[in-house]
């Protein structure tokens, strides 16, 4: 029989997580409720949204000013040298546990280095599709990323990979920490709620969707990095062959406008729905409102979203992907496409086939349950144990 873990004091730091939404928030939420629900002492380390220091329960916001000109929504800590770093350091975790290479990996560091606490570090985000905000060329962007993560995290005691597709990029960069690959789980509660089909009715009809309308979903933060610009051709190229289909496009970002103005081009707005932001408790409600969720995105380590899409019951169409080998089973709950043809034959036949619909449904559901955040704040718990 397996001894409980001994409870601990933890301190996960994250530049995201005041004003964002997203997969690092979200991993982030997760892991703190199950380690919290462990037993263990959990505290937040992350940057306000404005230039005020303070509290809030187990979480220390860092005051901090705007780096729009860098990339939209990022920001800064003002200082290194802050009131509440030196409250942590006084607490003395006994693991650090990062989620973010830049702003608060500094006051890990700094942190570890007074209590003498190991960092262990999650590897979310592939810079190298993201650099050409800041380098144009994107061989001297690989190379900056390559060099620049070696260098950050040759003091990080364990890596953990969301996926093999990031843990490969890791081992491309040079990086020989011990790697443990460990998908980020969800709250699949949330995503087993369903509407019923008169909430559902009700729902498209606000967003002026027709009952015999087929609906296409991305949802997600809309930056040029998802690619989103593809899928809006593809999606004209559909219409051509089916008038009956709408494009939800559910979330915002600093790409939203060049895609308004594309489906303006394409003569395709009125089949195109922007929603903006919506809620996170609401998010479910949105995979249920359509027919299939598309992605053009190769940005991702894991695509927290493809999870959230196949435990509310989507089949799934993505452009091939190495993250993508664990939730998308070809021919079971979806497919993969690399081209205009394929992509176009593969709406052709999930649209057009409800029984297959209905058995993929239940397929992406059996998936999703695999990544329940149950398990996953269970395998950060052991990497915890084995370096302590």
């Amino acid at each position: 029989m397996q001894a409980q873990a001994s409870r601990r004091k933890i301190l996960i730091t994250t530049d995201l997580y005041a004003t964002n939404t997203n997969g690092v928030v979200t991993s982030v939420q997760n892991l703190f409720d199950e380690l919290t629900a462990k037993g263990h002492d959990v505290r937040i380390l992350t940057i306000s949204a404005d230039l005020h220091s303070h509290k809030e329960g187990a979480v220390y916001y860092v005051r901090s000013v705007p780096l729009g000109v860098v990339y939209p929504d990022v920001r800064m800590p003002t200082s290194y040298h802050n009131r509440l770093i030196q409250e942590i350091i006084e607490w003395k975790p006994d693991v650090i546990h990062s989620q973010c290479e830049f702003f608060t990996f500094e006051f890990a560091t700094r942190i570890a280095k007074y209590t003498g606490a190991p960092i262990i570090h999650t590897y979310h985000t592939l810079y190298e599709q993201y650099i050409t905000y800041l380098v144009p060329s994107r061989r001297l962007g690989r190379s900056l990323v390559r060099i620049l993560s070696r260098q950050r995290l040759k003091k990080v005691r364990t890596l953990v990979a969301p996926t093999t597709k990031a843990e490969k990029a890791l081992h491309s960069y040079g990086i020989h920490n011990p790697i443990r690959v460990i998908p980020s789980g969800i709250s699949l509660e949330q995503h087993h709620r369903r509407l019923t089909p008169e909430q559902r009715q009700q729902k498209r009809r606000e967003l002026g969707i027709r009952e015999d309308q087929q609906v296409l979903l991305n949802l997600g933060r809309l930056g040029t990095e998802k690619n989103l610009g593809e899928l809006m051709d593809l999606f004209a190229q559909a219409l051509e062959e089916n008038r009956d289909l709408i494009f939800l496009i559910v979330g915002d970002g600093p790409a939203r406008e060049d895609l308004e103005n594309q489906a303006d081009k394409l003569g395709i707005r009125e089949h195109v729905i922007f929603t903006g932001m919506v809620e996170p408790s609401e998010v479910q409600n949105y995979y249920q409102l359509a027919d299939v969720f598309v992605s053009a995105s190769t940005s991702e380590t894991q695509g927290l979203t493809y999870i959230e899409a196949a435990a509310n019951g989507l089949p799934l169409l993505c452009r091939q992907d190495d993250c993508l080998a664990e939730v998308l089973k070809e021919g079971e709950n979806g497919y993969e496409y690399t081209s205009a043809r394929e992509f176009l034959r593969a709406i052709d036949m999930v649209l057009d086939d409800p029984q297959w619909r209905q058995a993929a449904a239940r397929r992406s559901e059996q998936i999703a349950a695999g990544f329940d955040k149950k398990a996953f704040g269970e395998a950060i718990e052991s990497i915890y144990e084995s370096v302590l």
